[in-house]
């Protein structure tokens, strides 16, 4: 039986146990669509207004399941839009695979419309780029697709679809179904095992801190036997933070953009890091300051699932080479210290968290403390909380605690515009969870149009838009480092509560603290998607920052510097 390129690509997805895919349609890759058609009570297909929308789905869903997220677009501009993930998923080892659209194989190398290389534009920021020529040869692109977005540090893969090559009709007889991916579990070293134990009997002051891609409930439950048999106290990094229940005694804060400076001060004084999963990047430590390159003051056990990641950044004493549910599902099993010398010291640190995470008192009308705290006593344990990019988020990481494993969708590398389209992703993924998008104002409107897609599709999510009319962020950078010359961060909103209702949300504002509660009320129980704006003051920056101070700070500074 003879059949096309695009019914083979998608039996090829099927034997990869792909139910739900994400796009943008596109004249590139219609034999692709058409194959759809024929599976589609067997892979959903969800169709989005952008190709940012679709490919923040995607990557959602990879975070989510663990299964690479996948996602169609069309080439040239299809692409760039949705390239933004593609950093995402790098960054925050993700696994995904995005499928290009690509002009004719007999027009490439001429600038045909809306040609482009993808091997160079997504060299640098996927673990694999290819572009199939051969019909034929789709179930081994796909398979070595799945597998390399999944094996190691997860990533995104990308694979260009020749249009022609699409329409190319093929044989079917012969062709092998792809085989199905699996992870790998990459159990650590014996050795390497016995030098963390030696580490942690020396150790008076140890941090546990976790973080990075490819984690399991598997994973998350051994952490949390690991940390209990050796009453560790351990610290997420930034956007991990559903790694382990922030209620859970071990627990002692997160490090990101708005650390609590008592951690802080708490990894500088540690005298042994157990690194497991993560990278401590720059943007978690200070610029390096917390943790020195390439030789920290600390003594530190670095595991990661890839080896060439270990000492490429940080020369550790102890180098483990393993998953994280590798790695702790031995730690687990390793003999613990009847009364380990860091008691007192992971006390202090817990109790430090638990002041921390309590909002203090404010003078805004609508205190951010206060709503995020309601949220974190209102929801159900389970529930999923997205967010993109923003000072607003410094309330969430600071006064949310994260129960369930995975209900903390955000993207590490920062990008604006992720969380409502990560939101609809987890309501689709799991419509039985309370699923909650916090959004600044600047990064809602950057993926906005998808509110139709969870109105379409029945993703009953609620959306808090917290708008003070400015790029916060850059706002507060601005005031540090040319206080009192800001330029280029004001915006203009629409009305929010309009904008909800056209896309048939129920939408409602909140101007003071003590309406959040009954309009979150409303919310819940409207039996369809809801929006909340809060309408905030840019004078309250962040959980940490207020802008009068920041900026008198800065010109009190500026002042001594011209005196010098």
């Amino acid at each position: 039986m003879n059949i096309s390129g695009g019914t083979l690509l998608v039996r090829a997805l099927a034997d990869n146990g792909v139910s739900m895919a994400y796009c943008v349609p596109g004249e590139s890759y219609l034999d692709v669509l058409d194959a759809l058609y024929d599976q589609r009570d067997a892979i959903r297909l969800i169709v989005c207004r952008h190709e940012a929308g679709a490919a923040n789905m995607a990557e959602a869903y990879g975070k989510l399941t663990g299964a690479p997220g996948v996602c169609f677009v069309t080439r040239g501009p299809g692409a760039t839009h949705a390239s933004a993930a593609v950093h995402t998923a790098f960054q925050d080892s993700t696994p995904l695979v995005l499928f290009i659209g690509q002009v004719a194989a007999a027009h490439r190398d001429r600038e045909a419309f809306q040609e482009v290389d993808y091997r160079q534009m997504f060299g640098g920021m996927a673990k694999w780029v290819a572009e199939i020529d051969d019909a034929r040869r789709i179930p081994e692109y796909v398979a070595r697709a799945f597998q390399t977005a999944v094996g190691g540090r997860p990533g995104p893969v990308v694979l260009a679809l020749p249009e022609d090559m699409l329409g190319q009709r093929v044989s079917a007889d012969g062709i092998a179904p792809a085989r199905h991916w699996q992870p790998l579990p990459c159990p650590p070293d014996p050795d390497a095992m016995a030098g963390l134990a030696r580490e942690l009997e020396r150790a008076q002051r140890p941090l546990l801190v976790v973080g990075g891609g490819g984690w399991t409930e598997a994973a998350r439950r051994d952490l949390t036997r690991f940390a209990e048999r050796f009453q560790l106290p351990v610290v997420a990094e930034f956007r991990c933070q559903d790694y382990i229940d922030n209620r859970h005694p071990a627990y002692v804060g997160d490090l990101g953009l708005s650390t609590n400076p008592a951690l802080a001060r708490r990894v500088r004084e540690s005298d042994l890091i157990v690194l497991a999963g993560g990278r401590l990047s720059e943007a978690l430590t200070g610029g390096y300051k917390l943790v020195d390159v390439p030789r920290p003051r600390q003594r530190m056990v670095h595991v990661h699932a890839v080896p060439e990641e270990l000492g490429s950044v940080y020369a550790a004493d102890v180098l483990v080479a393993a998953t994280p549910q590798a790695f702790f599902a031995q730690a687990a099993q390793l003999p613990a210290p009847s009364a380990p010398a860091w008691l007192a010291w992971a006390a202090e640190a817990r109790q430090a968290y638990e002041q921390f995470v309590r909002p203090p008192d404010s003078e805004a009308e609508l205190d951010m403390g206060r709503i995020v705290a309601t949220l974190n006593a209102r929801l159900a344990p389970d529930a999923i909380v997205t967010n993109g990019a923003g000072n607003y988020t410094t309330w969430l990481h600071r006064h949310f605690q994260y129960k369930g494993f995975r209900s903390q969708l955000g993207p590490m590398n920062g990008a604006m515009g992720y969380g409502l389209p990560a939101a609809i992703a987890a309501k689709l993924v799991h419509p039985q969870r309370q699923v909650v998008c916090l959004a600044g104002d600047g990064c809602f409107m950057m993926n906005v149009q998808e509110l139709e897609t969870a109105a379409r599709y029945g993703a009953h999510i609620i959306v808090i838009v917290v708008a003070n009319g400015a790029y916060g962020t850059i706002r507060a950078h601005q005031e540090r480092h040319y206080p009192g010359r800001c330029h280029g961060t004001t915006l203009g909103n629409p009305d929010f509560v309009q904008l909800g209702q056209s896309f048939g949300f129920h939408a409602e504002r909140v101007a003071q603290t003590a309406g959040f509660d009954a309009a979150l009320t409303r919310a819940l129980g409207c039996g369809k998607p809801a929006l909340i704006e809060l309408v905030t003051d840019i004078e309250f920056l962040s959980a940490q920052s207020r802008l009068s101070a920041v900026r008198a700070g800065a010109l009190a500074d500026q002042a001594v510097a011209v005196q010098d």
